[in-house]
């Protein structure tokens, strides 16, 4: 047993022994002139120790130089105290100035950094079943945290590493610990049996990020922080599909504009025709008003000759044997003649009605004629009411198309029997022509009975003329009444019909109007929309540029005097959530005091 504890012993010895620095290799070639190192590039790797609430507590640097020549390198830095990591030369620092002797390949040393701004301010809070808590507060507690994580740029760094650089921020959840998880900005996913949240902050971005579980017993590993350039390579998505829709969609639109051209231009057909009709339907109103309001003296008119007739009848047929009085008889062919003059003027007064009638009736057809007959279909008013329309002006239209569509199809029903009112007024206007005609014959015949007296024989033909005339007018003079009384209900009725027409030509302008505007509005999106594909690319392409940070020259975060830089980055940690462990035994403590040489030689007691 003795040969193998000397060999520990030895070997233990040697281990010791080498680690500790030889001055005489290290200074063998003090007094020789050291050649000047070169490198190819300098890296820089910041550490940083963040307290829970994301406050920097120290940081320093590991700066790392792809040597090429060995020899002397001159680097910079406001160091409070430097470290070689790769050999046993020592470094030289004056200031801001470090010196040191460089082999091959790599080579590193750390320098400690005091009062250095990062480039991030990162504020940590937390809440514990909406109280506000500190960190120390909170360690070992239960119930329903709330933790907000907020990064914004800080005005005393250099703001080149917060315009160009991509925060990633990691927090590791122990399930036993944490439960129903909520991050709506973060990413989950499974780390062994732990659950990590990351949150990632763009360049030139200030961010406030959420994470809410239900805890227990809390504690929490340290949240890690980390900064990189982003200029990562990302590549172009691939648009294939997207292109195609966007295509169809720059087509739909193409061919909503084109339909509500065609729309504007039936509208404005509409309008022009819905203004003839109210232009029509004002005169034909207006004609049937004046023919309303002369329909009394047309009546009385009429029944002055039926009474005249009618007495003079009753005088003829009273004395049939008796001599008629030649005086009374003589004014017979004068009241005939007037009541003939009367007749013709109430068979003018129906021409001129006809003529205004047939006028506004040619009105009315010509308007209902050129109301469009387009029909849209569901589909196209589907589109109209999902486009960017004015929708207002969307349901104006529909409305004033729904009621030009009945109004058209309740004329189309009427239209035979407006058509039959100039047939009906030219034939009582005939008749009373007629009538008018007979009078005057029967006034030329009694003149000339009364001029031959002596031929009595022929008074009684006189007598059975008037009679059959007395009769007959009665029967027109009942016609001539209901025929005035349809006129009245007629005038009366169509108040209603020209109001609607007028309220149809008002709304019918406002249409074209819009309808106006809805073709501006299409026409516009018609324009903006359509190289869809192209525009979206171009949309792509300069939010990709907006993170292509390929044109970005990485430069010192240490100094600004320091060259051929070519990776910087950050790490930082904060300080676990922890309980705080129970003081250390006695026989702890004093196996603490122990040195070095007390507990190697217990490894051979």
């Amino acid at each position: 047993m003795r040969p193998k504890k000397l060999a520990i012993v030895t070997m233990s010895a040697v281990l010791v022994f080498g680690s500790f620095p030889l001055p005489t290799l290290a200074d063998e070639n003090a007094d020789e002139e050291m050649a000047d190192g070169e490198f190819s590039a300098k890296d820089e790797a910041i550490y940083g120790n963040l307290d829970a609430g994301g406050t920097l507590e120290d940081m320093y640097v590991v700066n790392t130089f792809h040597v090429t020549e060995p020899g002397e390198i001159v680097d910079y830095g406001a160091y409070t105290n430097v470290r070689n990591l790769s050999n046993l030369h020592e470094m030289e620092q004056d200031d801001d100035t470090v010196r040191f002797q460089a082999e091959d390949d790599e080579f590193y040393y750390q320098g400690d950094m005091k009062n250095q701004p990062l480039p991030w301010n990162i504020d940590i809070t937390y809440k514990l079943d909406g109280d506000d808590v500190t960190p120390d507060e909170i360690a070992g507690k239960s119930g329903s945290l709330e933790l907000q994580i907020e990064t914004a740029g800080n005005d005393d760094a250099d703001p080149v590493f917060f315009e160009n650089y991509m925060l990633q921020i990691s927090l590791t959840l122990d399930p036993s610990v944490f439960s129903d998880i909520q991050a709506p900005d973060g990413t989950k996913a499974s780390s062994g049996k732990d659950t990590q949240v990351t949150f990632t902050v763009m360049p030139e971005k200030e961010e406030t990020f959420i994470v809410s579980a239900n805890v227990t017993d809390l504690e929490m590993d340290p949240i890690d922080i980390s900064a990189t350039p982003a200029s990562m390579p990302i590549d172009d998505p691939d648009l294939g599909g997207v292109e195609g829709d966007m295509q169809s969609l720059s087509d739909a639109i193409s061919d909503i504009n084109n339909g509500v051209g065609d729309l504007n231009s039936g509208i404005s057909d509409l309008n022009s025709g819905a203004a003839d009709l109210s232009s029509g339907s004002s005169d034909y109103l207006s004609g049937i008003s004046e023919l309303d309001q002369s329909s009394g003296e047309l009546v009385g008119g009429s029944a002055e000759i039926r009474d005249v007739l009618q007495q003079i009848n009753d005088a003829m047929q009273g004395a049939p044997d008796d001599a008629p009085d030649l005086s009374e008889l003589e004014q017979l062919p004068e009241g005939m003649r007037d009541l003939a003059s009367g007749l013709r003027e109430s068979a003018d007064g129906l021409d001129t009605l006809r003529d205004n009638y047939d006028t506004a009736y040619s009105h009315l057809d010509d308007a209902m004629n050129g109301i469009p007959d387009y029909e849209i279909g569901p589909e196209k008013i589907d589109e109209l009411q999902n486009s960017d329309a004015n929708q207002d002006v969307v349901n104006q239209l529909l409305e004033t198309y729904e009621a030009a569509r009945q109004a058209k199809g309740t004329y189309q029903q009427v239209q035979e029997a407006f058509g039959a009112v100039t047939g009906t007024l030219e034939q009582v206007a005939g008749s009373i022509r007629d009538i008018a005609d007979n009078a005057e014959t029967i006034a030329t015949d009694i003149e000339g009975g009364m001029e031959n007296m002596d031929q009595l024989d022929k008074l009684s033909e006189l007598q059975s003329g008037l009679s059959s005339m007395a009769s007959e007018y009665q029967s027109f003079h009942s016609g001539l009444v209901d025929y005035t009384e349809g006129v009245s209900e007629l005038a009366t009725s169509y108040q209603d019909i020209d109001t609607g027409i007028q309220g149809l030509a008002d709304g019918t302008s406002e249409l074209d109007s819009g309808a106006s505007e809805l073709e501006d509005g299409t026409e516009e999106l018609h324009d903006e929309t359509s190289d869809l594909p192209g525009q979206m690319q171009s949309e792509i392409d300069e939010m990709m540029d907006e993170y292509d940070g390929s044109d970005f020259e990485p430069q010192s975060f240490v100094s600004d005097q320091n060259e051929k830089v070519d990776v910087v980055q950050f790490v930082l940690k904060t300080d676990p959530i922890e309980v705080e462990e129970p003081e250390a035994t006695e026989e702890k403590d004093v196996e603490a005091e122990k040195g070095f040489w007390d507990r190697l030689m217990d490894l051979f007691r």
